[in-house]
Order: structure tokens, then C-alpha cells, then sequence
């Protein structure tokens, strides 16, 4: 039986990404397509990529519009879902792409978010490990962030074989999609194309303390992050360098051994010949986490290297890879490990 499928924020990027993977997934019926502003325009005038909606109208985001359906991925401005989800009882899944439930540290919340913490839902990444288990058994669901996803996802063999010290510097350079679509000046094509700008620097931005609370989780003790997000001129992806001091002994044939050993089993995660650095445009559109790391012997140093999209592993991707993992279907359907090129 299908599953009948919601989505809140469908006129976002994120809305957009989500519903061109539900289209090829045999398992799902798309219903409720929600907005705020775009409420009552159809669907083709803000997504042309998808005419097989193109006539749907948006409806409003309200309860009694999402109610009834199997699974609601709400791809909302942070702040807006914890109170809808609140008044959706009746809906067997929801899967929320914002912030609102992905933090455990109500103090950490209030700091960077400057509201009421709304709780903690389980986290929506399945490569950690033992989360397909918790996945499996959840009905409500927090996607990590985009960078959170991919820098975990680079670090997380090493840190859970206990190979580096409690602090990590992460440079992330990212493309406009993330900012999503409300307009604003310096996002315009003619300030992004041709150059690449840091941004939320020294710490303020709002993904390091998820990015604290993951790596903690991996190491078993504190760990400290340095994290600069950069924007380039690009549309879509995120590259993530990571270095972090590596303990007394350790080798890189101990760092290639464990990475190995950690991609070995995860369909969505490749780690590539040694020698070969990720790029963003080899996972476009895919749901891939490409990853290469390597030890800097001079400074006993390991950089470890993430690519991923970031509306498809970094959001969307990753969503429907968790509502898989729900309904015990194959963790590919609907996905992809093969991106677009050129």
C-alpha cells in the first residue's frame, strides 16, 4: 500500500528537492502541498523542473491541510514546525528538515536560536552509529543540518576509532541553495558569482553546537569546534575540510584502514582511492557523501574531506532515506548514488 505523503514548505528548494525524489518513489503517493506566501499559486510557477505537479495549487500550512496523511516532511523556516507539529497528532510520521527538534542542550538552543527550546526528537542521520535501529523505532524525526551532515559524516570513522584529539577546525564552502529562497541582497547572483564570502565566522554560527554535540557523541568525551562556513559561487553541494590533531602512533594506514572499514557497509557513503579529493559537482543530485582523508605527517595532523548536495544528502535525500528505514523499505528507494555531469 502507498503511503500518502505531505510535504510542508513546498515552494523552498528544499520542498522542490523533496518532491522530485517522491516522484520516483514507488511507494509514494503525494498529497498536501503546503506554502505560506505561495499559497493558492500553482506548483509549475515556482518549481518549472516538475510538470508532472505543475498544476497543483499550494495550500495553506495549517493542521487540517497536513492531518490525515501517513508521513509529513515539513521543510519550515526553524521556529515554525515545533508548533505545527504539536497539533498533528494524528500523523504517523513527521519527519521536520529544520532546527527546531535536532538539539539535546536547551541552553545551547536559546544561545544560538534565541527561543524556547522546543525538545529533542531522534536524529535523522542513519549512517551514526546504531541510529537505524532508533530510526526504525521513531515516529518523529530531526534531519541534521547540511553541515552537520557532511562533517560528521567525514570525521565520524576517526572519531569512533578514537584516532584524534577532542578539537576540530571545519571550513565549509557551500552553494546559495542553502540560504534557500527569500530574497536577500547578498544573495543576488550579481554579488555570489565571482566570489566566495565567510560568513557567521568565530563560532556564531547556528551548526556548531550540533556539530559539538556529534562528534561528543562519536569520541565519547567534549569536543571543541572551530567552524567557518564559506559561501561560493555556486548553486548547489558543500565541501567540508576538517583537521583535527591526531593521537601519539597513529598512522595513515591506521586512518585509510578505519575509513575504509566505515564506508565498506553504507550505500551512501564512498570513500574514494587515495589520492582523489571530493568534489561538489560528483554528488550533485545524488544522495552520496563522497569522503577522502589522509594524515599530515609533519604536522601529525588527519584532514578529512566531505562532498556532499547539499538539498539532497545534506535535506531531502537524507529525509527519504529515513521514512525508508520507517516503513522497512529498501534504504535506496527513490535514491540515488549517481550524480549529474557536467
Amino acid at each position: 500500500m502507498s503511503l500518502r505523503v505531505a510535504v510542508a514548505g513546498a515552494s523552498g528548494y528544499a520542498g522542490g528537492e523533496l518532491l522530485r525524489l517522491l516522484l520516483n518513489h514507488p511507494e509514494a503517493e503525494i498529497g498536501a502541498l503546503t506554502a505560506g506566501t505561495n499559497a493558492g499559486e500553482p506548483l509549475g510557477r515556482l518549481h518549472p523542473h516538475l510538470p508532472e505537479l505543475a498544476d497543483r495549487l499550494l495550500e495553506p500550512t495549517t493542521a487540517d491541510v497536513l492531518g490525515g496523511h501517513d508521513v509529513v516532511f515539513m521543510a519550515l523556516p526553524h521556529g515554525s514546525a515545533a508548533q505545527l507539529s504539536r497539533e498533528l497528532d494524528d500523523v504517523p510520521l513527521i519527519i521536520d528538515c529544520g532546527a527546531d527538534y535536532r538539539l539535546t542542550d536547551e541552553a545551547a538552543w536559546t544561545e544560538f536560536y534565541g527561543s524556547d527550546h522546543a525538545g529533542t526528537w531522534p536524529y535523522g542521520l542513519p549512517e551514526l552509529p546504531g541510529q537505524r535501529d532508533v530510526l526504525r523505532q521513531s515516529r518523529r524525526i530531526a534531519l541534521p543540518g547540511c553541515f552537520p551532515t557532511v562533517a560528521t559524516l567525514a570525521l565520524w570513522p576517526a572519531y569512533r576509532a578514537g584516532l584524534l584529539a577532542p578539537a576540530v577546525d571545519i571550513v565549509a564552502f557551500t552553494g546559495a541553495s542553502g540560504a534557500g529562497k527569500t530574497l536577500k541582497p547578498h544573495l543576488l547572483a550579481s554579488e555570489v558569482m565571482g566570489s566566495a564570502t565567510p560568513y557567521g565566522v568565530a563560532g556564531t554560527h547556528r551548526h556548531t553546537p550540533e556539530l559539538e554535540q556529534n562528534l561528543s557523541a562519536l569520541a565519547g568525551v567534549p569536543v571543541e569546534v572551530s567552524f567557518t562556513p564559506v559561501l561560493a559561487p555556486m548553486t548547489r553541494g558543500i565541501l567540508a575540510v576538517c583537521g583535527a590533531q591526531v593521537l601519539n602512533g597513529v598512522t595513515d594506514g591506521d586512518v585509510r584502514e578505519v575509513y575504509t572499514k566505515a564506508a565498506a557497509s553504507e550505500r551512501f557513503v564512498h570513500l574514494l582511492p587515495p589520492g582523489h579529493w571530493p568534489t561538489t559537482a560528483a554528488v550533485t543530485g545524488s544522495n552520496s557523501a563522497h569522503l577522502q582523508a589522509a594524515l599530515d605527517i609533519r604536522r601529525q595532523r588527519l584532514i578529512a574531506i566531505g562532498a556532499i548536495d547539499n538539498l539532497t544528502k545534506g535535506t531531502a535525500g537524507n529525509a527519504v532515506q529515513c521514512m525508508n528505514l520507517v516503513h522497512r523499505f529498501n534504504e535506496n528507494t527513490g535514491l540515488t548514488t549517481v550524480g549529474v555531469a557536467p
